[in-house]
């Protein structure tokens, strides 16, 4: 029947289990079984026999020994840095953005072209994801036999009942050019959308080492929120949950790119930011500057300058406004403990919204929602989409190493 619930099996909670280590592993660097079991609650003969099975693949290593409490001496174990290199590939409107990772997430090198956010065919971004791969391999110099698996991030992505697309304004695919991405690729692979990928980051790497519940949202040419419910990636049935930048902000306001009008995105996306400024100041000189990561930072440069530029910095308190009115919703509807803040208009600006912003977003959250969430940047620095994507690709490879049973929407 469509919509039943899977059953799960002995193998699905086994599987939940060895992730839970591995997290425990991948988020401390070191730890000992004991330590795992205190933080997972798994008992210390499931620890055992998991810690055994993942030394005996290769997956973690014993690194040393420790005196126990009682003289007898402790293994400590970490994640199998070099049992492979995994590529993360974050790819958007206006750059494609590779990083290659060792087996414990520790970046190693990376690669950035900017692309023309006006050239979105698809033989171009799968061409300028091919180069930026095969860079990669050459800087590093590191053979395609020894690369794990590479995930790419691609705006947009949805299941359907008929297969996969791409769906982001001016910018479709479907079927026939996700063969090409995967031919041009030539390696095991996996694809997911952005929002899954830097809440994945933040669940490995960031504030899921401490909350169950938890939203990381994503500020930049668009915006979107990854929603981690009780220790688990929110998906939704087509993949396409918190879509929260296309939630209605103002009625009948602002004509979003998506084609409706009110979104928070035509607000607090880089776009949105552009048009307040216009609306306050229409000569300003950053009106109309064309780029918008160009925009942003000169947006901040102003708002830092001694002299007074009123509109800058007025932007930037109304752009707080909504984006704490619009963190209001989500906390009503999602109730998480902790939101963290992430993107490239994050890094710019994110000194001067979040204080306005987490005081509007607590007056307008219901009841006592507000009162203890915390609202945060993320820890997660270098690029969270590229770590996360290659996280899901790692947690891919132990797929198909008969590890894990799946819960990753696409590989192709």
């Amino acid at each position: 029947m469509r919509g039943a619930m899977p059953r799960r099996t002995s193998r699905d909670i086994r599987s939940d289990s060895m992730v839970d280590v591995l997290h425990a592993v991948l988020s401390t660097g070191e730890t000992t079984r004991n330590e795992i079991a205190h933080k997972t609650g798994l008992s210390a003969a499931t620890v055992v026999t998991i810690a055994g099975e993942l030394i005996d693949r290769g997956i973690i290593v014993e690194t040393k020994t420790t005196a126990g409490q009682v003289g007898r001496p402790t293994a400590v174990l970490a994640i199998n840095a070099e049992r492979g290199r995994v590529v993360g590939l974050d790819v958007a409107e206006t750059y494609v953005r590779g990083v290659m990772f060792d087996a414990s997430l520790n970046p190693l090198t990376q690669i950035e072209r900017a692309h023309d956010e006006h050239l979105l065919d698809p033989d171009s971004i799968v061409e300028a994801i091919g180069l930026v791969l095969d860079d990669l391999l050459v800087q590093a110099g590191v053979a395609r036999e020894g690369i794990l698996g590479v995930g790419i991030s691609l705006p947009g992505l949805i299941q359907e009942p008929t297969g996969i697309a791409v769906v982001v304004p001016n910018w479709e695919w479907r079927s026939v050019e996700l063969e090409h991405l995967r031919e041009r690729v030539g390696l095991p692979l996996v694809i997911d959308n952005p929002l899954k990928a830097m809440v994945a980051a933040e669940l490995w790497l960031g504030r899921g080492r401490s909350a169950s519940s938890m939203t990381t949202v994503n500020l930049g040419t668009g915006v979107g929120a990854g929603i981690v419910l009780e220790g688990r990636v929110l998906r939704g049935s087509t993949n396409s949950a918190g879509e929260w930048g296309h939630s209605l902000l103002q009625l009948d306001g602002r004509l979003c790119r998506c084609g409706r009008r009110g979104c928070v995105e035509a607000y607090i996306g880089v776009p949105g930011i552009q048009q307040t400024l216009r609306e306050l100041a229409p000569e300003h000189p950053l009106a109309d500057v064309d780029m918008q990561r160009d925009f942003i930072m000169a947006l901040a440069a102003a708002v830092a300058e001694p002299e007074q530029d009123a509109a800058a910095r007025e932007t930037v308190a109304r752009t707080a406004y909504y984006l704490g009115s619009a963190l209001a919703d989500l906390v009503a509807i999602v109730n998480p403990e902790v939101i963290t803040l992430t993107g490239w208009t994050t890094w710019a600006l994110g000194d001067l919204l979040l204080p306005p912003a987490a005081q509007r977003m607590r007056e307008q959250s219901p009841g006592r929602a507000g009162t203890a969430l915390a609202l945060e940047v993320s820890t997660v620095r270098g690029n969270p989409v590229a770590s996360g994507i290659a996280m899901i690709a790692l947690e891919r490879s132990l797929v198909d190493a008969g590890l894990l049973t799946s819960r990753i929407p696409v590989a192709l």
